[in-house]
């Protein structure tokens, strides 16, 4: 069964900070925090499942601030896919996440 291709959330979402993040192929240290009560493995589902991204997760343990043992996860997008998003449309809406982040609401006369 043939996969299907993904699609991009909207760009000011926070479905599409994290899938900015994830095309970047970059460390997600000092990245924007998401908002609201939205966990960053619920924004990863729904990108897997309703835009068909192919997230790719590993865990590993690690310890805590105050010294528990705790797991860690990473998430990250496939070289090849990156690559093929990049080239399929991706770097426009990448472009057009930046442009719109800089405009000011509508009505923000």
């Amino acid at each position: 069964m043939p996969s299907k291709t993904p699609t991009y959330p909207g760009p000011l979402t926070a479905r599409g900070a994290v899938l900015a993040v994830l095309l970047s192929n970059e460390d997600q240290t000092g990245t924007e925090p998401l908002r609201g009560r939205v966990t960053l493995a619920a924004i990863v589902r729904t990108l897997k499942r309703k835009y068909n991204w192919p997230i790719e997760t590993s865990s590993f343990p690690s310890n805590a601030v105050d010294g528990r043992a705790t797991w860690a996860t990473v998430y990250s997008l496939p070289p090849a896919t990156i690559e093929r998003a990049l080239e399929r449309g991706g770097r426009d809406w990448l472009k057009s996440r930046a442009v719109s982040k800089r405009q000011p609401p509508p009505g923000f006369d």
